[in-house]
Parts: C-alpha cells; sequence; structure tokens
C-alpha cells in the first residue's frame, strides 16, 4: 500500500470525487473501537451535583 520510501499513495476511487489516502505506515485502518457501557455508568457515578442540569439545558440557539 506504501510506496518504495515507505510514505501514503494517493488513490484515486473511479466514480467519485475525492481521493482517498492509503494507511500511515505503523497505523491501523480500522476505527477505534467503542467505549464499554461499564466505563460510561462510572462516569455518571463520579458526576458532581449540577452534571445532570447541565445535560438537559439546551444552548439559546438550538
Amino acid at each position: 500500500m506504501t510506496d518504495e520510501r515507505g510514505r501514503q499513495r494517493i488513490e484515486r476511487m473511479p466514480g467519485r470525487r475525492r481521493a482517498r489516502l492509503t494507511p500511515a505506515p505503523g497505523t491501523d485502518a480500522e476505527p477505534a473501537a467503542e467505549p464499554d457501557a461499564d466505563s460510561a455508568t462510572s462516569a455518571q457515578k463520579d458526576a458532581g451535583p449540577n452534571d445532570d442540569r447541565m445535560r438537559r439545558e439546551v444552548p439559546p440557539h438550538y
């Protein structure tokens, strides 16, 4: 996927407007895994007294 110098290449996709780059050397092209549900609930356990109110409020431009 990379050329002989270890650089990324541009891949032109037929029928598409944008080209894409090959993955950079030493990286993983797969997306990161989603966080566990347990970690989300543990973050809520550490919430302060105003956190629920702040999550409910909507900014005035909405």
